[in-house]
């Protein structure tokens, strides 16, 4: 048997005698046509079983969940366990939907040379979620696709598409307000800024509660720049080894961080945090720990999860605008923050 051909713009168009650009300003609720053209393309591409809006086969529809395999094969840390929890809770908040969630690796390769996994062509699919960091060549690639798109955990600023995220800013602004309210005045940040939308907003976050309390932001107790996908302990080692004055507190841009932290610090006879406290993002829970409960933003991964697949089935699924849905973390307060007398 003959595989059933795959329906297109244009068999819509045809059948409606308009033109392909009518067809795809009304699916892409665009301006340019009526009301009732747009009902009367939309009700059509139903009726064909045109990409996004075919209906269901059993409720055993596809949905690709590209991820970068530098994720997919995390390397036995719990940093790379996040992702790998939020991969898998993707494909549970599918299945709650009647959806089938088929994870599809990314390699470096395809990635720099604009490849499509064989899952595009092979299989019938609702749409995709492209997550966590992707080149940002790749994520334009997928989302001048004709197909819904919804970016998870991180985005592109350039590129108007739907995402779900943590509330990063705000998220971030909690935790130094908590250091604040426990008598810290002199805090340092360490996160990644160039590497991802996520740190860049979580500095943004301590930068807020900072400026807020007429809190001055010394420079040399900020690290925002790394030379790879994440910090080494080398790089934050060095930086620490340039210090002539400490802060009292950091806020580091992931629990990653903020464990590495801690490690270096007891090597430099810094206890943390009995001299230095410490705050992270994400709620990760490290083997040994160096001896600490971390304070921390949860980050609320299956609400995340739930949310980025109602976003990609929703009409706003096939939007190109810049829909950002943020989901609040919750602040967890364990004993690596010390209240520190004025």
């Amino acid at each position: 048997m003959g595989r059933k051909k795959k329906i297109s713009m244009q068999d819509i168009a045809d059948r409606l005698q308009i033109s392909k650009n009518a067809v795809s300003l009304a699916l892409m609720n665009k301006k340019g046509v009526s009301e009732e053209m747009r009902s009367l393309v939309q009700q059509t591409a139903r009726d064909m079983g045109y990409g996004p809006y075919a209906v269901k086969d059993g409720g055993n529809a596809n949905i690709l969940v590209l991820v970068p395999e530098r994720i997919m094969s995390y390397q036995d840390n719990d940093h790379f366990q996040f992702f790998h929890d939020m991969i898998w809770g993707l494909e549970r908040s599918a299945r709650k939907k009647g959806y089938n969630a088929v994870i599809t690796p990314l390699d470096r390769e395809m990635e720099s040379s604009l490849t499509l996994p064989g899952q595009f062509a092979d299989i019938p699919y609702r749409g995709v979620i492209l997550f966590g960091i992707a080149d940002p060549d790749y994520a334009r690639l997928i989302w001048e696709m004709d197909t819904p798109l919804v970016l998870m955990d991180s985005y592109h600023r350039d590129l108007p598409c739907p995402a779900v995220t943590s509330a990063n800013m705000e998220g971030a602004a909690a935790a130094v307000s908590h250091l604040i309210k426990a008598g810290h005045r002199q805090i340092g940040f360490i996160g990644p800024t160039n590497l991802s939308t996520s740190h860049e907003e979580r500095w943004f976050g301590y930068w807020k509660a900072m400026q807020e309390r007429s809190l001055e932001i010394h420079g040399d107790f900020c690290l925002t720049i790394s030379r790879g996908y994440e910090y080494t302990a080398g790089e934050i080692a060095a930086f620490l080894d340039g210090m002539g004055e400490w802060p009292t507190a950091f806020f580091c841009g992931n629990d990653r961080i903020a464990y590495l932290l801690a490690g270096l610090l007891k090597e430099r006879h810094k206890r943390p945090p009995e001299e230095i406290s410490i705050a992270g993002f994400d709620d990760l829970h490290y083997a040994g720990g160096e001896g600490l409960r971390m304070t921390t933003m949860r980050v609320e991964k299956e609400r995340m999860c739930d949310a980025a697949i109602a976003l990609l089935l929703s009409d706003l699924g096939r939007t190109r605008e810049a829909i950002h849905w943020q989901v609040q973390p919750t602040l967890v307060v364990r004993d690596s923050v010390k209240p520190r007398q004025a």
